[in-house]
């Protein structure tokens, strides 16, 4: 594994444990669990390590097949991207609270616009290491696939948090995390395909040991 994979994958798990804070600040009460400066350090010392250690294993299993590695660098950008989702969306709720049906759409739309802005840069430079300048077609492609993420990612997390009866003792809090997850796996495995062989395509991932 390439020192500089080893590096991103580092600042990723960081920043995961740093926006894995507002999720759980707004989701702890239903828990009932005390966020002590201890606990958050750890949550942030945890992913912090996690991420390269999990990379790492990746790397030695791709050399049975091939595709993992590369998967492994979507799917640490996917994790990042996802807590950029599920983390503004919490921010943005702890900033004007619980949402109503449309507040929700806009809050979502808000958080996979910030997603999304985030996993153009990540899986262009590193994860399908496609170097050449930003250019009016990819960028075009790359926008054209996140339209169609967009409709699945909000659409369904929409459907969720309005549309199916939410459990008794669930807050909306909660609910509206619960909502994020769905959308978010419900777009996961189309952004890989559409990034993969549609906007990035002619990108290769050659792993280099250090």
């Amino acid at each position: 594994m390439k020192r500089s994979d080893f590096w991103a994958a580092l600042v990723i798990g960081a920043a995961v444990g740093l926006l894995s804070q507002p999720i759980l600040a707004n989701v702890a009460g239903q828990f009932h669990l005390a966020l002590t400066p201890a606990r958050r350090a750890a949550v942030f010392l945890g992913f912090t390590a996690f991420a390269p250690l999990a990379l790492s294993v990746l790397y030695l299993l791709s050399r049975f097949v091939r595709v993992l590695y590369q998967f492994g660098k979507f799917a640490a950008v996917g994790t990042l991207n996802s807590f950029v989702d599920v983390g503004v969306l919490n921010l943005e709720i702890i900033l004007f609270g619980a949402p109503g049906v449309w507040g929700y759409r806009i809050f979502k739309s808000i958080s996979f616009l910030c997603s999304t802005t985030n996993s153009y840069a990540w899986n262009k430079f590193w994860t399908f290491e496609a170097h050449e300048p930003v250019n009016a077609a990819q960028a075009v492609k790359f926008y054209a696939a996140a339209a169609v993420g967009f409709l699945l990612n909000v659409s369904v997390a929409s459907y969720v948090f309005s549309g199916v009866a939410r459990p008794a003792g669930v807050s909306a809090n909660v609910w509206a995390n619960v909502g994020a997850l769905a959308g978010i796996a419900a777009s996961f495995l189309w952004d890989f395909l559409a990034y993969k062989y549609l906007v990035f395509r002619q990108s290769r991932v050659e792993p280099k040991r250090i």
